[in-house]
């Protein structure tokens, strides 16, 4: 007779390849999604501020998210250790990783993140005189926007780094709806508390670009709320113990820090590229440069999100099968995520060289000047054909990195990664710059295409050296058997009829 762990391999083992990552990532996708469209349908709003206001809550968004990505590049692994013990049958090591991950989060927003949006303004005020140059009104415009942004922002990421050291849990043990759920709950309020912050409706104050921020903080409020009251709940809490593990552990935070910090500097690394790219090498350009630089970054959202989606759901399913010693499973699901994203992101492409015009029109609205409207709608097109060029090498460099992170393998690639930013996104975007100035926007954008396609080519050519196979994150631990307020009469029958235990090893002496 079968435990219960070889039923649910046998399950597994029995589905579709398709079906079985079809049903762990479209919910998964999805949730990408719903923060796709909410970011934008939010930046549509901003939009219709007038020149300018996209730039700001473009440049503030990325200010505030550059110390919010390395904490979620580091808390992706606890997906990692969640999944690989899940396919161990180790179901209830799981629970102490969130835990965790939210006492880490804690602990960097009011040591981090708090100091950093209070110094965000001076430290604006005394770069700006570094530079000694005056600002035009719509300069101003955008950097007192910006500022106040990402401060709202950050003082409201303790909700951002919970939810999400949360959503990687249910990820990990393939339980995507209940990510799904809050965060379609929390976008929508998001949009509505949007709606009404931005341009004062039902009552509620014009606030303009600090309006968004407020609403988002609102929405992202509500994401981390409801997986907290699911995880928290009676039924996980007798499958997997998870209100047992409340209390801070040094190994699982060392296990957390030790493979997530080089996806959480990887992340951190990009962050600072694309920010220093759109803030200072396109920002210093023109306010239509700016705008149209940040239009196509939507689109690209629009399809490297759930190609993100679809990375986490490789992360999740490789994991389970490393850790069921099944590599010739995690090779395959990872050969099969890839080729449908890869269909994917080859349409987004499609779509994004023939509809580009009406695309970045979209975000053009009657408060833009006809001049600046009209260099918009150009500088933007090209950038959108420039997008289309690497969508196919965008597609393999996400969907591997989430392989290579299902096993553990963090450190170098987070290494390249960071090089790669650098030398491709900066000191390409800075060349293409003093050698093609009349390119515009367009000239570091061409810079960050090359980072793409680079970083594709890397990725690929570790997963397939078969290097990230020798690293092993779960050793020989079993459970802590004598844990009398993690152990139920299940599991003992499970840990008895294996012959590891015997009953009578579970009594207190």
């Amino acid at each position: 007779m079968m435990n219960r762990e070889d039923q649910i391999n046998k399950h597994t083992l029995d589905r579709s390849p398709l079906r079985e990552m079809l049903t762990l990532a479209g919910p998964v996708v999805a949730t990408m999604m719903s923060y796709t469209l909410a970011q934008f349908v939010d930046g549509m709003m901003v939009s219709r501020l007038g020149d300018g206001a996209l730039a700001a809550q473009g440049n503030g968004g990325v200010i505030a998210f550059i110390p919010i990505a390395v904490m979620m590049g580091l808390f992706g692994v606890i997906n990692t250790f969640v999944s690989q013990n899940f396919g161990a049958g180790r179901e209830r090591q799981a629970a102490a990783y969130p835990w965790n991950g939210l006492w880490l989060g804690f602990f960097v927003w009011l040591i981090v993140l708090v100091p950093f949006a209070l110094a965000l303004r001076p430290i604006t005020e005394f770069l700006a005189t570094l530079v000694g140059k005056e600002e035009s009104a719509a300069g101003s415009f955008v950097i007192e926007n910006q500022i106040r942004y990402a401060q709202i922002l950050l003082y409201g990421a303790i909700f951002t780094l919970n939810a999400r050291a949360l959503h990687q849990f249910f990820f990990g043990m393939h339980k995507p709806w209940t990510v799904l759920i809050s965060t379609v709950a929390g976008n929508s309020v998001n949009l509505v508390a949007n709606y009404a912050l931005i341009f004062g409706k039902f009552g509620m104050p014009e606030l303009g670009v600090p309006g968004a921020a407020i609403g988002t903080v609102i929405g992202t409020a509500v994401e981390f709320a409801i997986p907290l009251a699911v995880f928290m709940g009676p039924k996980l809490h007798a499958q997997y113990g998870t209100r047992a593990a409340w209390r801070l552990s040094m190994p699982r935070v060392k296990d957390i820090t030790r493979v997530g910090a080089p996806a959480g500097m990887m992340y951190g690394n990009e962050m600072i590229c694309w920010a220093l790219m759109m803030a200072w090498l396109i920002g210093s350009i023109s306010v239509a440069d700016n705008d149209a630089a940040w239009i196509g970054l939507r689109y690209m959202h629009i399809s490297f999100m759930p190609a993100v989606g679809m990375s986490v759901a490789v992360t999740a399913i490789v994991g389970r099968y490393i850790g069921m010693n099944r590599y010739d499973l995690a090779i395959s699901r990872a050969w099969l995520g890839l080729r449908v994203t890869m269909v994917y992101m080859g349409i987004c492409a499609a779509i994004f060289v023939f509809f580009r015009r009406p695309l970045v029109g979209a975000f053009i609205s009657d408060d833009h000047s006809l001049e600046t409207a009209a260099e918009i709608l150009r500088i933007g097109s090209l950038i959108m054909i420039c997008a289309a060029v690497f969508q196919l090498f965008d597609a393999v460099g996400i969907i591997m990195i989430g392989a290579l992170r299902g096993a553990g393998d963090t450190l170098v690639p987070g290494i390249v990664t960071a090089v790669f930013c650098w030398v491709f996104i900066i000191l390409g975007g800075l060349a293409m710059k003093e050698v093609y100035p009349e390119l515009g926007a367009l000239g570091p954008w061409i810079a960050a295409a090359g980072y793409i396609i680079a970083l594709a080519i890397f990725t690929i050519a570790r997963f397939m050296s078969g290097k990230w196979k020798k690293i092993s994150l779960l050793g020989e631990e079993l459970p802590d058997l004598h844990a009398r307020d993690v152990v139920d009469a299940g599991l003992v029958a499970e840990i008895a009829a294996a012959g590891v235990a015997k009953p009578d090893d579970f009594v207190d002496g």
